[in-house]
């Protein structure tokens, strides 16, 4: 199917984002909110992102005047009748988002497509919330959306192929990467990052190294940026409930570090609130290590020392388990996260299976086992891992492993 006009729905940061990216694809889109102040802000920042364009002299000003036409805002439906997909960025709760798409599912042609910006709840639960289940998909983009490339595409049960093929062909109109990722809580991108980001706040925590110290290592390692300087950047908020909703649907490996719950409660939300694991401004992290003195005066059940395997590892360990669930191929397992999170590793751009395939199986499966013996069900190791390793499948220097080398 052909995409001739697209609309969102929400036009909070993301939303503006969404008609910023579509109308630059060149695609009129209608943007849509019920309160007139939150759609004059979604065309604010939409107007702010083609004008930075225009001062870094990569498009005129009759061209940012052009492309700004294309975006009819709106505090109704009456323009959706010839919309042929809308992308919905609405608040994450449920019950919220099912009823915009019952809304939708009357408003619009019964060609369209509903495609959800959710960051990880169920897409099947939404498609049943309408008539139209095999046209309800899962398309996440990352934050700023038109600075991100990855798009997460996320069928349901009853998401047909057609509808699939139909959004990837979209999003590649959008000049966006598509990954095709099996449902589960978190998709793919949140899914691995989440145990990392919780590694790394358990070593805050237990005052295995300061904030800053972990931030440093994680660069050096190959990420863009450390795990706090990102979760301020996120919000802790965010952080907190994509962790409680991990941990609700994997288990004891994704159990969430206290500390989320401190910084949250002392409102400590990261740079939206001025103060998060570090300080903004006036604010500093005097109160941060306060909470952390606290927790060393509680016994802890183990020594806690950081290392840059404790934060990257539980990483791709979540990497393996999602080959084994078949939640995305190998490759494009690797490509979201280069694409989603800018990873690196020894200066090139890689994803988590090959940076394992690179340290050598064994070595990574050594490692967790080792982890896995000082601080518990975190850190068990993928059954696939050891079936590699026993296999003699250890990675570049078996010329196989997760990939295979000339």
């Amino acid at each position: 199917m052909y995409i001739f006009k697209a609309a969102v729905v929400g036009a909070g940061t993301m939303g503006g984002g969404l008609a910023q990216v579509v109308s630059f694809s060149g695609l009129p889109v209608v943007l849509k909110d019920v309160d007139p102040k939150m759609l004059d802000k979604g065309m604010d920042a939409i107007r702010r992102i083609y004008q930075s364009r225009v001062d870094k002299g990569k498009m005129s000003a009759g061209e940012m005047e052009s492309k700004l036409a294309l975006v009819e805002p709106t505090l109704t439906y009456d323009g959706f009748g010839d919309v042929d997909i809308v992308i919905e960025a609405v608040p994450e709760q449920m019950a919220v988002k099912r009823k915009v798409l019952q809304e939708l599912d009357q408003a619009l042609p019964e060609t369209a497509i509903i495609a959800s910006n959710t960051s990880a709840l169920s897409i099947s639960e939404m498609g049943a919330a309408t008539k139209r289940p095999h046209k309800v998909v899962g398309m996440h983009f990352f934050n700023p959306a038109h600075v991100m490339k990855l798009v997460e595409v996320i069928p349901g049960l009853e998401t047909s192929q057609e509808t699939i093929d139909d959004v990837v062909m979209f999003a590649e109109s959008l000049r966006k990467i598509p990954v095709v990722v099996q449902e589960c809580p978190g998709f793919l991108v949140n899914r691995l990052l989440m145990p990392y980001l919780n590694e790394a706040t358990y070593c805050l925590q237990e005052g295995a190294a300061t904030a800053s110290d972990i931030d440093a290592a994680v660069v050096a390692f190959g990420m863009p940026m450390g795990p706090f300087t990102l979760m301020d950047m996120l919000g802790i908020d965010v952080c907190r409930h994509v962790g409680d909703y991990l941990y609700e649907e994997y288990g004891p490996r994704m159990a969430p570090a206290s500390l989320f719950y401190k910084l949250v409660d002392a409102g400590r939300l990261g740079e939206k609130t001025g103060k998060g694991f570090y300080g903004y401004g006036d604010e500093t992290d005097e109160p941060v290590k306060e909470m952390i003195a606290a927790f060393s005066r509680e016994p802890q059940p183990y020594v806690s020392e950081f290392s840059i395997e404790r934060a990257i590892y539980p990483l791709i360990n979540e990497a393996v388990l999602c080959v084994t669930e078949r939640i995305a191929s190998v490759n494009d397992i690797d490509m979201a996260m280069i694409a989603g999170t800018g990873m690196t590793y020894g200066g090139e751009r890689k994803g988590p299976l090959a940076i394992a395939d690179q340290i050598g199986l064994d070595a990574v499966l050594d490692k967790l086992n080792a982890l896995h013996a000082q601080y518990g069900e975190r850190f068990r190791p993928a059954r696939l891992l050891g079936t590699k390793v026993r296999a003699g499948y250890l990675g570049v220097k078996t010329r196989r492993g997760f990939h295979e080398y000339a």
